[in-house]
């Protein structure tokens, strides 16, 4: 599993493709080794998922009948959730650059969109966390998540800029395929699975 520094190695990387350096790939391992060591990133990104899902809880818990509880089970269908929400936008992404014919940058976006998801998956922590620990907050905290949705496809733009050397069609269709599936999905899949509070 990749230490703290090789991780913070990758997002100086990718805080310069934002930035629009392209000095930033040197410090992207998109080789296969690469491209397989960046699925530790859904390893790192645990402890925040660990916040929203006690979130969850309590949200699916305010819905229910007095007295329900919920077990590991409940814990586990958001795990998948979450893994489907990571893997799903991946392939849809690979198909989207065999339609393009571009499937030699699909190792450059799965790379970056994996190691990019470590640092959101916190911020979205801390951002639920307040909601959790000051439910006054949740105001401010509801702005700041807008804002920070926001800032996402922001800096997904930009990474994707730099992949595809300023393609605007191809951008903008991989922008939707990462984002718009993954809303669509968690939803379905909360309902599906019996996770949805009513």
């Amino acid at each position: 599993m990749p230490g703290f520094r090789e991780v913070q190695y990758y997002l100086s990387g990718l805080w310069l493709l934002i930035r629009m350096d392209p000095a930033g790939f040197r410090f992207l391992d998109v080789s296969d080794r690469g491209v397989n060591r960046s699925f530790w990133a859904f390893v790192w990104c645990l402890p925040p998922m660990g916040i929203s899902w006690l979130w969850w809880r309590e949200a699916f818990l305010q819905r229910m009948p007095p007295h329900t509880d919920v077990g590991a089970l409940f814990y586990f269908r958001l795990g998948l959730v979450e893994a489907a929400n990571w893997f799903v936008p991946l392939v849809l992404a690979g198909l989207l650059l065999m339609a393009f014919k571009k499937g030699d940058r699909f190792s450059s976006v799965i790379v970056s969109i994996n190691w990019l998801g470590v640092p959101l998956s916190y911020i979205n922590g801390l951002l639920l966390a307040l909601v959790f620990f000051v439910p006054g907050a949740i105001g401010i905290v509801s702005m700041l998540l807008l804002a920070f949705m926001l800032a996402q496809v922001f800096a997904l733009a930009r990474i994707l800029r730099m992949i595809f050397s300023g393609n605007g069609p191809l951008i903008g269709a991989m922008t939707l395929v990462l984002f718009v599936p993954v809303l669509m999905l968690t939803e379905y899949l909360q309902r599906f699975l019996g996770i949805y509070p009513v």
